[in-house]
């Protein structure tokens, strides 16, 4: 899978998991989730419902961190470093 495609796959489960009303497209791999598109903690849980059923990942308690959920790019880096580890 070419590396972007991981950020505009995000993007659209963002979209998708969170109702937003507006296109992936809209949203730069560098947005602030929280901040920009009202993302709060039953969000995050949203979009990692998504992240495990579309990339077979599991998330361990100690690794939510808001970091790892900022941004569409730092959500992607995160997917690529679990699937790189056999997640």
């Amino acid at each position: 899978m070419p590396e972007p495609a991981i950020e505009q796959r995000i993007k659209e489960l963002i979209v998708e998991r969170l109702f937003l009303k507006i296109k992936p497209e809209e949203i730069a791999d560098d947005t602030p989730i929280m901040e920009t598109l009202g993302v709060d903690s039953v969000s995050v849980f949203e979009i990692v419902v998504g992240l495990e059923e579309v990339y077979g990942i599991s998330f361990e308690n100690e690794e939510f961190k808001i970091e790892t959920f900022r941004t569409p790019r730092s959500i992607a880096d995160y997917v690529r470093r679990k699937l790189e580890a056999g997640a």
